[in-house]
């Protein structure tokens, strides 16, 4: 009889894994899923049972604006709170204040025999952290600070939560202090520095003064404001010089005139002609010569003279006038001593004008070189006068500003200016900042799953034997026609006893793992529940 045949194709097609598979894969890799996954979370809760417990406390400070309104007094601070906030952090972040601060509070004793100074002081200003309300950590943000922050939290983190505390009330006192002293210190600064630019400025209004004072005394009648003087003067002087010439012309016609008439006069009369006629005309040439010259001209004087000698003849008797001092010559002719004193007083007019002529020349040429030289004048004086309107300027400006910058720091002072508000201290921190040791033990409880199932897997994927008939059937495309049952032997019963073993200490210790965190959870919700009960009024 021949055999009959096997249609191949329905042992080629793949078997769909069911969920008893699966179980079988479980069974038979049982340790490597439990192995890895116990090693795992094993390691879990020790990691989350030897790290040690970080304390974090943090202080909110506010930034106050300054209490009298801007529009009254103005600050000579100008920087924004956060530019003087880094300059502050930089100040008190330096190495010998945090070295100080180490020293003082004993930080990091662990790390005092493995790491240097200033690794451990580095370590310390990583701990520190200040930040803004915008979300800017200062000294660990690179970006932009905004500029309308109101409020800022500076925090700490260590191991011990009393020092802790200690440290942020440290920090915080700082940078309340020296939030003082910066603002102080530029108030100060500035109030100085004007100060010294208002003394240098008074120096050059003194500088400028002086030499306007000395261009004014040497050239007073060649300043501008005397140009309208000095044209009016030059006027008058031409003026002046056109009536003396004409003065003088008509000076000259009747010098002319008296020398013709002099010249047919006779110089002697007769002694027939009386002394009253000689007396009458000498009284008229003096009326004559009184209403031109004055009492001290010499022939106003001359005139005089000789009329008291006549009227003193004229007094005496007539045997008097033969005197022995008496000449028997002709007296002088009246007319022709009138016409030659007339003579002589015009060439004495003439000689006064001419020498009046000759000073309103000379006045003329001084008034046109002042006029001339009032330009020249004009541009020194108008730079000198430029420039000490501008420093005067200047100094106004900054004695105006030196007002407001001793306003401003009394402002300071009186610490009315923008200031910082310690508006939450810095609390005692009564749990642990992290480690998280429930995420932690969770994270490893995930691992853990993770690594079995993976192990497990990994396994199965490289192990290419064939476990039952249908496996055997898809590799060789031949039916199974018997299967032999597995043979135990006493070796192998004493193998899967040790396997017990093994599986049941493995257990205890999952068991003593489980009874931890579960230890652990109950704690964490005795400690919650104490802060609700805390909370509820009763």
């Amino acid at each position: 009889m021949e055999p009959q045949a096997v249609n191949m194709n329905n042992y080629m097609e793949p078997k769909a894994k069911t969920i008893s598979d699966y179980l079988d894969i479980a069974k038979r890799r049982k340790w490597s899923l439990i192995i890895p996954a116990v090693v795992v979370f094993l390691g879990a809760c020790i990691v989350a049972r030897v790290l040690p417990s970080i304390y974090h406390s943090k202080a909110t400070i506010l930034i106050e604006e300054q209490d009298v309104p801007v529009d009254f007094v103005r600050t000579t601070v100008t920087s924004y709170a956060e530019q003087r906030l880094q300059t502050i952090y930089q100040r008190i972040m330096n190495f010998s204040r945090l070295q100080e601060m180490i020293d003082k509070f004993n930080l990091y004793p662990d790390l005092k025999k493995k790491w240097t100074i200033e690794q451990i002081v580095t370590k310390m200003q990583e701990d520190i952290t200040l930040e803004l309300t915008g979300g800017d950590v200062l000294g660990k943000s690179k970006g932009r600070r905004g500029e309308n922050a109101v409020a800022f939290t500076i925090s700490y983190e260590g191991k011990d939560p009393m020092t802790v505390q200690q440290i942020v009330n440290k920090i915080t006192y700082l940078f309340l202090d020296e939030n003082i002293k910066v603002r102080e210190k530029q108030a100060t600064d500035t109030l100085q520095f004007l100060k010294g630019e208002m003394d240098r400025i008074s120096e050059n209004l003194s500088d400028l003064d002086a030499k306007m004072a000395v261009l004014k005394q040497k050239h007073f009648n060649e300043l501008p404001s005397q140009l309208q003087i000095n044209i009016g003067n030059l006027n008058q002087a031409v003026n002046d010089i056109d009536r003396l010439n004409e003065q003088l012309n008509s000076l000259k016609e009747k010098e002319r005139y008296l020398q013709v008439q002099l010249a047919g006069i006779p110089k002697r009369i007769e002694e027939s002609e009386t002394k009253n006629t000689r007396l009458e005309e000498l009284k008229m040439q003096l009326v004559l010569l009184q209403s031109r010259f004055s009492d001290q001209y010499p022939d106003v004087i001359k005139t005089k003279a000789e009329i008291a000698e006549m009227e003193k003849q004229a007094n005496n008797s007539d045997g008097t006038s033969k005197n022995p001092g008496h000449s028997d010559h002709p007296p002088d002719n009246p007319t022709h001593i009138t016409l030659a004193a007339q003579l002589s007083g015009i060439q004495t007019d003439m000689v006064s004008v001419k020498r009046q002529i000759k000073e309103a020349h000379k006045m003329a040429n001084i008034y046109r070189q002042r006029i001339d030289n009032t330009p020249k004048v004009e541009e020194a004086y108008n730079a000198i006068f430029t420039q000490r309107n501008n420093t005067q300027a200047k100094y106004d400006d900054l004695m105006r500003k030196h007002m407001e910058a001793k306003v401003a720091q009394g402002l300071e002072k009186e610490q009315k200016g923008e200031h910082f508000i310690l508006i939450d201290p810095p609390r005692f921190p009564e749990k642990p900042f992290k480690p998280n040791r429930l995420k932690i033990l969770l994270i490893g409880l995930v691992l853990a799953i993770g690594s079995g199932i993976g192990l497990t897997t990994l396994r199965e994927m490289s192990d290419h034997s064939i476990r039952d008939s249908d496996s055997l059937v898809l590799a060789t495309s031949f039916p199974v026609l018997a299967s032999i049952p597995e043979i135990v032997t006493k070796e192998d019963l004493e193998r899967e006893k040790k396997k017990r073993i093994l599986v049941i200490t493995v257990l205890v210790l999952g068991m003593v793992a489980v009874v931890v965190v579960f230890h652990f959870f109950v704690m964490k919700l005795n400690v919650l529940w104490a802060k609700l009960m805390q909370k509820i009024p009763f």
